[in-house]
């Protein structure tokens, strides 16, 4: 029996029902909406619209529901076209004709978007906190690396020098924001829509404000049309999976490259890589490619979801159906990602000589030149054209650049010292900077920061 079964004679087409049909995903909405039911029912007996002995009956029969879901004993019925008709159906069983009364005053327009607020709030909470614990990784191999450095690139050629706690540190304040997004994301979802009915609110004495505070939301909806038709916070989630899944990829591509035999800056360990089927003295960095690979799909999840979003009137349509999928797949993709990477950077060996040895290339060492020429008065403009000639010159002779260092008029024995191994790196002392210093004052802060948003998120509910 559906929900209009007093407009509509008949059943649903077999057609209509396949393409209706949404419990086999929406299921996982069932907690909260059993949460929202219990808040939606203390509102009602608050309201008088059922009794306290009608109340009681009700919030038994949610409870029961509830561990039937809990326990994995829950049945979905051929009729069940959502979770709110499963719940609902089953809430009558439980109770009789007192079940009926549990919609009183609630539509699936502002029910649905009251689950599914509830849904995303807590699961933007458990991604944060999976990014804060790749942090935590990624924060502790810095702290364990003093005194490694590599190649700092631009353009994926060598530029300078850099620690490797520097390297691993911007991945580092790259996820930061990451947790920022996700916590404003949160903020900004936690309206409560419950109240809202189908698009016009209720003419029934209920009270918006107190089934808000009974959900954890910050407060009820300002128009009941915009409540029902909102989807910016699944929008904004998704962004915010889109772009931290855009930084993951980045840290999958650099895990690829260094784990390669041209770059060999790392090795995995075996638990963390994969084989080939054909070739035996393979070992992939699968993790890493399929990091990379999923913000393909997250980038989709959100483009095909605004895409939905953007020629529809107000106030709810049912082309919002198409906002579950995305997200959970997101959530649930992201979350895998993430503790993988986790897993892999913990458990991956740097190879420190072959770092150094591409960070000791004397060229990396070029604008540290052009700038001992800037402290001895030389105007940076020309001082970078001498030492660019000096490289060029080099490449294209016998000589070497120490040589053609050593023998130049502005530069000498002196200059020279700045191209030995380590030199470069060391010498970087401005704030935020790749050099020990700078470096150290950084991961204070970054320790300081993370810890912080961890405790941040232990304090929410989600």
């Amino acid at each position: 029996m559906t929900l209009w079964h007093g407009r509509l004679g008949g059943t649903m087409a077999p057609e209509l029902a396949a393409l209706s049909v949404s419990i086999t995903y929406d299921q996982q909405l069932a907690l909260v909406d059993i949460a929202a039911s219990h808040a939606h029912v203390d509102g009602l007996v608050r309201g008088g619209i059922v009794s306290s002995k009608e109340g009681e009956a009700l919030h038994e029969a949610l409870r029961l529901v509830g561990e039937e879901f809990s326990g994995g004993t829950f049945e979905i019925h051929p009729t069940d076209e959502d979770i709110h008709t499963a719940v609902e159906r089953r809430v009558t069983e439980l109770c009789g004709d007192i079940g009926a009364k549990l919609h009183t005053g609630r539509s699936r327009n502002d029910q649905v978007a009251t689950d599914l607020r509830l849904w995303t709030r807590q699961a933007l909470k458990d991604v944060a906190e999976d990014v804060v614990s790749l942090q935590e990784v990624l924060l502790q191999r810095a702290l364990g690396a003093y005194g490694i450095y590599l190649p700092g690139y631009t353009h994926l050629q060598r530029a300078q020098p850099v620690l490797l706690a520097h390297h691993l540190g911007a991945h580092c304040w790259a996820l930061s924001r990451d947790v920022e997004r996700l916590l404003q994301s949160m903020t900004r979802l936690n309206v409560s829509p419950l109240g809202a009915g189908a698009l016009a609110g209720s003419s029934l004495a209920l009270s918006p404000d107190e089934t808000a505070a009974a959900l954890g939301f910050d407060g009820h909806f300002e128009n009941s049309m915009d409540a029902v038709s909102d989807r910016d916070f699944v929008a904004e989630a998704l962004f915010d999976i889109s772009l931290l899944g855009i930084h993951l990829s980045r840290m999958g591509e650099e895990i690829v490259l260094w784990n390669s035999d041209e770059f060999g800056f790392c090795v995995l360990d075996d638990s963390y890589a994969t084989g080939s089927s054909m070739l035996p003295q393979k070992k992939n960095a699968d993790i890493a490619e399929l990091a990379r690979g999923k913000a393909g799909r997250f980038i989709g999840n959100l483009t095909g979801l605004l895409a939905t979003l953007k020629g529809l009137p107000m106030a709810y349509n049912r082309d919002l159906q198409e906002d579950k999928e995305p997200l959970f797949d997101s959530v649930h993709q992201i979350r895998l990602v993430l503790r993988a990477l986790a897993g892999l950077y913990a458990t991956t060996t740097w190879n420190e000589e072959a770092m150094a040895a591409a960070a000791d290339a004397p060229g990396a060492a070029a604008v540290d030149l052009a700038e001992f020429l800037v402290v001895n008065g030389t105007p940076f403009r020309q001082a970078h054209s001498i030492i660019g000639g000096l490289v060029a010159e080099s490449l294209s002779s016998s000589r070497s650049l120490s040589e053609l260092v050593r023998d130049h008029d502005l530069l000498g024995e002196e200059a020279v010292g700045l191209l030995e191994p380590g030199v470069s790196v060391n010498a970087k002392t401005t704030p935020g900077g790749a050099g020990p210093v700078p470096v150290a004052a950084q991961l204070a802060r970054l320790e300081d920061r993370v810890s912080s948003d961890r405790a941040l998120l232990r304090s929410l509910q989600g």
